[in-house]
């Protein structure tokens, strides 16, 4: 990205950069729930949670949120038992206890989990919920964290939860230090809500829903700032390129490891205020990871890191140049992709393939039938909508009738499909402003896509790329600006109209 089957120019980035300082990303998400009151009955050494460890192999006095956690016997960290949390698509298993404590006080807080985004917390009149979360993995973690009681608070509830979407989880030994209170005088009802618990990461319910995009080369220099670009734009989310291979290994445009969570702390603030990312593969220039990987088991290990790294729910795969037409290595990844879901259930999965007005080229046909073949469940084809080298071409135009054909396309694919079904696979993504070959997408076109969009309702609409849109236009570089008359951000403010 860009490309075309003609030209796809190259991204560099200068050597001995930084990384960037680290954003705040502060927020809380309400996550329902409920908690038992149990006062401190059954508390011991000095821990003031009452069946902690869960031994008394029975949930009493914890209660959980629609019947959603037990006790198990089996994989506790200490002990016989440990607490279970069945998570589901719209219940985070919240399971909580309430207790008694003193008014300005201040309380130690922990717990040991199992699982992926799990959350420990504590709410009450006059206490700023503590809460603190974990990514997960298959091993135990430690949660600690500590609070203030209000100079009025005479109890507070402690509580766990997991994640939409995001598998079960376990809990075991968890400890509530500081000086006990009395009995609280009016104990609600064992499963009943009391309230609105709230807390954990500043990451959203999976799949947050991201109509429009952008990309944005995160190999600029500077490296950009998406928080402030969205702020600025009205944009929640944006298409993250490139990851690349250096052999078989995944890479920030060559420069840096995902697996240190390079950037991390950008998607945190994006996800703070409601959005999220695509992060996406491949790209223009680099080696692809598909090529790079001998085997289907090795490219499926450095998606899967990726993933993992960032907690992605939406993959992109920017397949283009000579990366297209390499049969091997695409097979490769539509299993490496069917792979990858089967890992994580509900993850997305786009391919961004070049196009004409025509609709796509027979590789990228073959692309996309690969990946269906494959067992892959693609939730986008997004096109390339620019760079066609054709003289007098209206790419306004030019990118509605692709988006045409690229629906008679899929259909011939997916017969099963609605025509709803259909257009919510379509993605579109063209070249703001002058393109390389000099022809010029506008703001009109982008509100005749914006239009186009909402009558039928696509799956995504994107463009390239979210820093040229700052207009900060130096020496007429079309990689910090688009070349023609605008305003800052004026191009993302109009795709932002676009709600699905």
């Amino acid at each position: 990205m860009p490309s075309a089957p003609q030209h796809a120019p190259t991204h560099r980035r200068p050597a001995g950069r930084t990384k960037l300082p680290s954003l705040a990303a502060a927020t809380v998400l309400a996550a329902g729930g409920l908690a038992a009151l149990a006062g401190n009955a059954g508390a011991t050494d000095g821990n003031l949670l009452a069946n902690a460890g869960f031994e008394s192999g029975t949930l009493d006095p914890w209660s959980c949120s629609g019947g959603t956690g037990s006790i198990v016997n089996s994989g506790a960290r200490s002990g016989t038992y440990a607490l279970k949390g069945a998570v589901g698509a719209s219940d985070t298993a919240q399971c909580g206890q309430t207790v008694s404590v003193q008014p300005d006080t201040t309380y130690n807080l922990s717990a040991w989990v199992q699982g992926r985004y799990v959350y420990l917390g504590a709410t009450g009149s006059g206490v700023t919920d503590p809460a603190t979360w974990t990514v997960g993995g298959p091993d135990w973690q430690q949660l600690s964290t500590s609070f203030t009681t209000g100079p009025s608070t005479t109890s507070v509830t402690v509580y766990l939860h997991g994640w939409y979407g995001q598998g079960g989880y376990l809990a075991d030994d968890l400890t509530l230090t500081g000086p006990g209170g009395g009995s609280p005088s009016t104990p609600p009802s064992t499963g009943t809500p009391t309230g609105t618990p709230t807390g954990g990461p500043s990451t959203p319910p999976p799949n947050v829903p991201l109509p429009v995009a952008p990309y944005i080369d995160m190999g600029a220099w500077p490296t950009p700032s998406m928080p402030n670009m969205a702020e600025a734009g009205g944009v929640k989310g944006y298409t993250m390129g490139f990851v690349t291979g250096i052999g078989c290994k995944a890479s920030w445009f060559n420069a840096y490891d995902p697996r240190t969570d390079w950037a991390k702390d950008q998607i945190d603030a994006l996800r703070a205020a409601g959005g999220d990312v695509k992060l996406s593969f491949g790209g223009a220039g680099g080696t692809e990871l598909a090529a790079a990987c001998g085997s289907v088991d090795s490219l499926f290990n450095e998606y899967d890191a990726v993933v993992n790294a960032y907690n992605l729910r939406y993959v992109d795969y920017d397949i283009e140049g000579a990366a297209i037409a390499d049969t091997a290595s695409n097979d490769r990844r539509s299993a490496a992709l069917a792979k990858l879901q089967q890992a994580h259930p509900g993850l997305k999965v786009s391919l961004t393939l070049p196009v004409l007005p025509e609709g796509l080229t027979s590789e990228g046909v073959a692309i996309v039938k690969s990946a269906r073949d494959a067992g892959v469940n693609l939730d986008l084809v997004d096109i390339m909508a620019m760079d066609y080298y054709r003289s007098g071409t209206d790419y306004g135009d030019a990118a509605v009738q692709a988006a045409q054909s690229l629906f008679g396309q899929l259909k011939a694919l997916y017969p099963a499909k609605t025509d709803a079904q259909l257009w919510a696979m379509v993605g579109v993504t063209p070249m703001i402003g002058e393109n390389d070959d000099h022809q010029i997408y506008h703001q009109a076109a982008a509100q005749q896509l914006v239009t186009f969009a909402e009558r039928n309702h696509l799956g995504l609409l994107a463009f390239w790329d979210a820093t040229r849109d700052a207009n900060a236009c130096t020496g007429g570089s079309l990689s910090k600006c688009t070349n023609i008359p605008q305003q800052p951000y004026e191009f993302a403010k109009i795709f932002s109209q676009y709600t699905g």
